[in-house]
């Protein structure tokens, strides 16, 4: 996936929705920051988005969404979105024996 770019509006985006971290820090990871984004960001948020996301790299994000950040309601959404119905499951924490294995 191409990198997102850091633009004013990415980073008011990512400051709001990924509060935690910088705003650098949190385009850096564009996988990880689109599962944020598909959990918290507004229509106008994803508008803006849009402007530098493809659905290829909004189909990467949601097959390598990390575990916890996606919420059912917002993964059922997205995954409908890009014509995956029913959607898969959603991506699982892993821990002990089943840590070194895929997280899903």
């Amino acid at each position: 996936m191409k990198p997102i770019p850091f633009t004013p509006e990415t980073e008011k985006i990512a400051r709001r929705i990924v509060w935690f971290e910088t705003p650098e820090e949190a385009l850096a990871d564009p996988i990880r920051f689109l599962a944020y984004a598909m959990a918290y960001a507004t229509h106008e948020d994803m508008k803006t988005l849009r402007n530098h996301v493809s659905d290829a790299d909004f189909e990467e994000a949601l097959k390598n969404a990390p575990p916890g950040i996606i919420d059912p309601r917002s993964w059922a959404y997205w995954n409908s979105k890009m014509g995956h119905w029913p959607p898969p499951p959603l991506p699982q924490r892993r821990f002990g024996d089943d840590a070194g294995t895929d997280s899903r």
